[in-house]
């Protein structure tokens, strides 16, 4: 979804001009990369990968 079409409803203006707090801020978050690593997901990460060294172990 882009912040294009959409309208802020502080500023009645384009979300993508930014042109309140409220736009930027939801201009930033709409545009925030995907790929950042929550501690979550490091912890699940960790896990699948010592699960997998396990079995690894246990059959070789």
């Amino acid at each position: 979804m882009c912040c294009e079409d959409l309208v802020c409803a502080r500023c009645a203006g384009p979300v993508a001009e930014a042109r309140c707090p409220s736009c930027r801020s939801a201009r930033d978050s709409m545009h925030h990369s995907p790929t950042t690593i929550t501690p979550q997901m490091l912890i699940v990460i960790v896990s699948v990968l010592l699960a997998l060294t396990l079995l690894a172990v246990q059959h070789g």
